[in-house]
């Protein structure tokens, strides 16, 4: 069940789910509100709880709407694309064979067919990038398991238009954004540190906090580095 509430101009979508305890997300890139709330919770208990946090709520919004965004990917000669937060300038090279793609000093080399349309370009491009994420990944897992005293089962790398990643603590899996590929790979390792916390604290309470100051320190510090960077270009929807 999904309705609307209206604080302070901010309208609120609420949606009620079998769920214990009450989420508050703030989506890009206009700063969306939504409340997921557990099925029984009185509307009443929810327009509290959002009151109490609605100068968080505007900071969010504050933020997200300042945030640098890319200008849409045309594919052409000379187009800025970045790599583990290294920009390369995109070369088109046609030929009648399989497409590839590979970096030479500051150029990134996009092989295809005569006549490929820009929408598969987009693909070849999308798919370099999740196995790069993929490579990445495998060794950070493997450094941070011990370290944490937890087991990653499984880890899927994709597009994700509002988090960076994500966890589902039952099945001890992790989901990664393929725009990571793009970011410094400090902040890839973040945020893989980051989700596998919730291996041991599904919720961002102060248990989770306690485990990151632990584990990593600075995170704080990757967090705004990352939230700082220009983010993909979308046409956004919910």
């Amino acid at each position: 069940m999904v309705t609307q509430i209206e604080l302070g101009g901010i309208v609120l979508e609420v949606v009620k789910k079998d769920i214990k305890n009450l989420h508050l997300s703030v989506y890009p890139p206009a700063g969306k509100v939504r409340i997921s709330a557990p099925l029984r919770m009185d509307l009443d208990t929810i327009r509290i709880f959002a009151i109490t946090k609605l100068s968080w709520i505007k900071s969010q919004q504050k933020k997200l709407r300042e945030q640098e965004r890319e200008t849409p990917r045309e594919y052409l000669d000379r187009e800025s694309h970045y790599v583990w937060g290294k920009r390369y300038l995109l070369k088109v090279v046609e030929k009648d064979a399989a497409p590839v793609v590979e970096l030479k000093h500051n150029k990134m080399i996009l092989q295809i067919r005569p006549e490929t349309s820009d929408g598969r370009k987009q693909e070849i491009l999308d798919a370099w990038y999740r196995e790069k994420l993929k490579e990445a990944v495998l060794p950070l897992i493997a450094k941070w398991e011990p370290l944490m005293g937890v087991k990653v089962d499984r880890f899927f790398v994709q597009k994700m238009k509002t988090k960076w990643g994500s966890c589902s603590p039952g099945s001890k899996s992790i989901r990664l954004n393929t725009e990571l590929t793009k970011k410094p790979p400090e902040c890839l390792e973040y945020i893989v540190v980051h989700e596998m916390a919730h291996l041991l604290e599904p919720t961002h309470n102060s248990r989770f906090i306690t485990l990151m100051d632990r584990f990593m320190p600075k995170w704080r510090f990757y967090k705004d580095g990352l939230n700082r960077l220009p983010v993909k270009h979308e046409d956004w929807a919910y």
